[in-house]
């Protein structure tokens, strides 16, 4: 591979005006698409082959009025004034009436109705209104929104105030905010300080920027073709900004090295392209495998999230690789660094008192990592998961306010309601059957009531609206919607109807339960793939093992770090969490699938140099303080980087993006500045050559992944002394 890279990074440089030319090219051509063919993002959660999916087909086959989307209109009567006055029933009804003309409304539910149970507060002073949407609001869902606030202006007339909630107004779309930019900010900082020149600090900035650039619009121009949800490109952003960064940074560092040792700039850019190239194609294929192996879950919107993610590090390594030795073809001999007499030793005077001090007692270095990072992740045992609803919404937006109200005056379960599907046997009467099944339904434990139910017009399909005591995302809620699952073939024995439970809390908690179950195996295929590519890489088998230990408990510290701030409240204020509570669900398999091709990279940059030295001078523990010393100022650079651009997704982020943020800043700094800068050389300190072992069986089966550039190193000696 190293060989193929030396020549494609020849080329680039020579070609450089053609390739740089190229890439503006393809930004242009995606940005026009994304501009002309894009619709837009969607937030539809549909999980095949489950029980919610099942009967929300079933209902929206038999009962298409309420398989669509509901949305809340939450009213608070004027002060002394009540809503069940002439005056303030005229204005809601007034307003339903308005609402029911929008375009996408297929049904309203009046508070009024005497048939509707608990929708006035028991003091009098608010009333629930529910707004039933068309299957595809979606499609019009910001249209739809503003139509219906705008049809509510008798009440406000009235003197009242009147708030929206529900799911059509769930949904606050993910969007790039100024505290975003500080992680940019901060990543140039690091940038100029490593290279002490601002041109080369430009470079992977630069290119990364590109990069992100290109995979947005293509994600946004594929949405015609692909349901993409809101938070995919914010995600892709996040993450193909930070690897963007590293990728470039790790051959822009690798070229300034070699210019220091005084190799012409084209040669030597050719040669960093082969060697930290090599690093890098492994680095992004390891993540991109994992944020691939999203689709375990079988979750189709985790699975165009990683894909798309997964393009995003695709792009990145195309841009290192091609873009990047063509921009440095134009800075030429410019990059030559100003400490180009210095020695090794002088260079590198911080890192090897850092090793000298991590090696000394390299036993008890070992210990005092693996237990403070146990204790970093003591407070996971406390981690909730579940979707978010409009409880995580900020609050002085109107569907935390509905929220809120919803919650005080009706009780938590109103934001959650329950849709249980019967279908009805031909000839059976639906009207006595709705009535007993409601009755035996509004008796079940964890039900506070029935708010509702309706049979269709052709009198083969039922629904009975459940209101439960605990919220959406509370395990009493939960464990409902499997008991009348469970109860499910006594009912159908009873009554010799079907019975399905569905609406977005039964999906809501389909998805949590599918992931879940899919965290387990997803674990176990990215810890396996961690020792078959770095057994490959390293011609190891302690390297794999340590490695795949140490993501192990990065990813313990982080979920420990998500659970202290989201379920225990630490420092909840100052990150902007909105409510303390369960996470979103996806966080696990994401922060899984990032964290770990993060890992591998950082191992990688770091212990490739060491086990280079390691081969081409045998001796472990000299191998180990050049390589650390060269490696380490590359990992701390692109650590701080990565930490500093997911952290600036944390204040201001998305209810979704927050917790996802934050752990991924966590993870990556435990990795790199303890897993990788402090576990990873007391463990190779205490091998020593036992470290490089490998069975014969086994080097034999591996593939040869020529990270270190040995296959270039031949050629390029074969060239200088031809046979």
């Amino acid at each position: 591979m190293s060989t193929l890279l030396y020549a494609l990074g020849r080329r680039a440089y020579r070609g450089r005006r053609l390739v740089a030319a190229l890439w503006v090219l393809v930004l242009v051509a995606l940005a026009v698409g994304a501009a002309t063919l894009g619709s837009g993002t969607t937030n539809q959660f549909e999980i095949p082959g489950t029980a919610s999916q099942k009967a929300l087909d079933q209902l929206a086959d038999r009962f298409p009025q309420l398989a669509g989307g509901q949305a809340q209109m939450v009213v608070v009567a004027p002060s002394g004034s009540s809503v069940t006055s002439a005056t303030m029933k005229q204005a809601v009804e007034g307003s339903l009436a308005a609402i029911a003309k929008v375009d996408g409304v297929t049904a309203v539910v009046d508070p009024y109705n005497a048939q509707v149970k608990g929708a006035i507060a028991q003091d009098g002073t608010v009333a629930l209104a529910t707004v039933q949407t068309e299957g595809d609001w979606r499609n019009h869902q910001d249209a739809l929104r503003d139509d219906i606030q705008a049809a509510a202006q008798p009440i406000r007339a009235a003197g009242a105030t009147v708030e929206f909630g529900g799911e059509v107004f769930a949904v606050s779309l993910p969007s790039v905010t100024p505290t975003e930019g500080i992680g940019v900010v901060v990543a140039l900082i690091v940038l100029i300080v490593t290279f002490g020149s601002i041109l080369a600090a430009g470079l992977p900035l630069l290119t990364a920027l590109l990069g992100v650039g290109i995979a947005m619009a293509a994600i946004f121009t594929a949405t015609p073709l692909v349901d993409i949800s809101s938070t995919v490109p914010l995600l892709a952003l996040m993450i193909g900004l930070a690897v963007g960064i590293d990728y470039a940074l790790l051959i822009v560092s690798r070229h300034r090295d070699q210019l220091r040792e005084g190799l012409d700039p084209e040669e030597s850019a050719a040669r960093a392209v082969a060697r930290a190239g090599s690093a890098v194609v492994f680095a992004g294929l390891t993540v991109m495998i994992a944020l691939v192996g999203l689709a375990v879950a079988n979750i189709p919107f985790l699975t165009v999230m990683g894909v798309a993610a997964a393009g995003a590090v695709l792009v990145a390594v195309l841009v290192a690789l091609t873009l990047l030795p063509a921009l440095l073809g134009f800075l030429g001999a410019r990059l030559i660094p100003k400490d180009a007499g210095e020695d090794h030793a002088q260079r590198h005077r911080f890192a090897n008192a850092w090793l000298r001090t991590v090696v000394r007692w390299p036993a008890l270095t070992v210990l005092v990592v693996v237990v403070g990072v146990g204790l970093l992740a003591v407070p996971a045992k406390d981690l909730h998961l579940a979707l978010t609803d409009n409880g995580s919404a900020a609050s002085d937006t109107t569907q935390r306010k509905a929220f809120d109200l919803v919650a005080l005056h009706f009780g938590p379960g109103a934001n959650a309601p329950l849709l249980v599907t019967a279908g009805i046997p031909a000839g059976a009467d639906a009207k006595t059957l709705l009535t007993e099944l409601s009755t035996e339904l509004g008796g079940l434990k964890d039900v506070a009531g029935v708010s509702s139910a309706a049979v269709n017009s052709s009198g083969d399909e039922a629904v009975v609206a459940l209101v439960p005591t605990g919220s959406a995302t509370s395990s009493a809620t939960a464990d409902l919607v499997r008991e009348i699952r469970d109860q499910a073939p006594a009912l159908e024995q009873k009554y010799g109807i079907e019975v399905g439970v569905t609406g977005q809390t039964a999906i809501a908690i389909d998805v949590s339960d599918r992931l879940g179950d899919a965290l387990l195996p997803f674990g176990l295929l990215v810890v396996g793939l961690s020792l078959i590519l770095l057994g490959a890489v390293f011609r190891s088998v302690a390297v794999p093992v340590k490695a795949a230990l140490g993501y192990l408990l990065s990813v313990g510290a982080s979920f420990g770090a998500v659970s202290a701030v989201f379920e225990w409240g630490w420092l909840s204020d100052l990150l902007g969490v909105q409510r303390v509570g369960p996470v979103i669900s996806f966080m696990p398999i994401i922060l899984m699938g990032v964290l770990f091709g993060l890992a591998m990279d950082y191992e990688v940059f770091l212990v490739s140099r060491i086990r280079e030295e390691f081969v081409h001078g045998g001796d472990a523990r000299r191998a180990l303080d050049r390589g650390f010393a060269t490696g380490s100022r590359v990992v701390t650079a692109a650590a701080l980087i990565m930490v500093s651009v997911f952290a600036a997704f944390v204040p201001e982020g998305d209810a979704n993006i927050k917790p996802i943020a934050l752990a991924l800043a966590v993870g990556v700094f435990v990795d790199a500045f303890v897993v990788r800068m402090i576990l990873v050389p007391a463990v190779l300190a205490l091998l020593g050559n036992a470290a490089w072992w490998i069975p014969k069986w086994l080097d034999r089966v591996l593939p040869h992944l020529d990270v270190e550039g040995a296959g270039l190193e031949k050629q390029l000696e074969q060239e200088k002394h031809p046979v």
